[in-house]
């Protein structure tokens, strides 16, 4: 298997090189990567959305609908947060283990994910809450906490540090690279709001068009409609979180040097 070119201490934080390193490690390790975030990400949404529009429709016109469908909405959406940091985590494994030159396998990546999904939930509580107040202050402190806090959860998953630890340690990794972490995180975004943007045209223009899927919103969204944005989400998610965690990578390179060089001074 190839392995990543070693990146000298100091040598410059590369955009190309990020965005180098996310591709090859989703094509080399496809079935595992696009398979968990299917499996734990995508296809629970199919499930829970087409059960859940199911008992909505079941529930209209019931004397307590409107608060039996929000205990529905309120439980389906915690599972889905789980699911979703699981998805995170181990996708950050499956990152890391490729920049060191292998494969993680599907186990140790779940692992992985599911050993920190509970202080993944608490950091993206924190970096959500705080992101948030910021863009309530004039919009550009909440930019800047972003990209400080960029890394908090590949560092998270990776160092265990906790999730003060991971902030703190996500802004230490940041500092001096800041303008290109903005840089990158603008690119990926507006990737992202293209290519979701021209896929769900697709998946509407597939339907009908709008109207179309107004009228069939009123009975339940058909499953093909579903499982087709569980095929984008997939994408977009593993795409997503491969890009952060390649980032992390390019950060602790050139702030601490390559893993490997670390282990070939030690045993020197």
């Amino acid at each position: 298997m190839a392995t990543n070119v070693a990146v000298p201490l100091g040598e410059p934080v590369s955009i190309g090189r990020i965005l180098n390193r996310t591709f090859s490690a989703i094509a080399a390790n496809p079935a595992v990567m696009l398979g968990i975030a299917f499996l734990f990400g995508a296809l629970p949404s199919v499930i829970s959305g087409f059960f859940g529009q199911r008992l909505q429709i079941a529930l209209a016109g019931q004397p307590n609908a409107f608060r039996d469908g929000i205990i529905i909405s309120i439980g389906l959406g915690i599972i889905g947060v789980v699911l979703s940091m699981i998805v995170q985590g181990a996708l950050v494994r499956a990152t890391v283990a490729y920049s060191e030159g292998r494969r993680a396998s599907f186990g140790e990546s779940v692992a992985a994910g599911m050993s920190v999904a509970l202080p993944l939930i608490g950091l993206a509580l924190i970096v959500g809450l705080g992101v948030a107040i910021g863009w309530v202050l004039l919009f550009v402190p909440g930019i800047m906490l972003y990209v400080i806090w960029s890394v908090a959860a590949p560092a998270l998953v990776e160092e265990r540090t906790g999730v003060i630890g991971a902030l703190g340690r996500s802004r230490q990794l940041t500092k001096g690279a800041r303008w290109k972490v903005f840089g990158l995180e603008l690119l990926v975004g507006v990737v992202y709001l293209l290519v979701s943007g021209l896929l769900g045209y697709a998946l509407i223009a597939s339907g009908g068009g709008v109207q179309a899927m107004a009228q069939m919103g009123e009975n339940g969204l058909p499953i093909g409609w579903l499982i087709g944005n569980a095929v984008v989400a997939t994408l977009i998610s593993v795409f997503w979180s491969t890009v952060q965690s390649s980032l992390y990578i390019e950060l602790r390179n050139w702030k601490d040097g390559p893993q490997t060089q670390q282990l070939e001074e030690v045993f020197a």
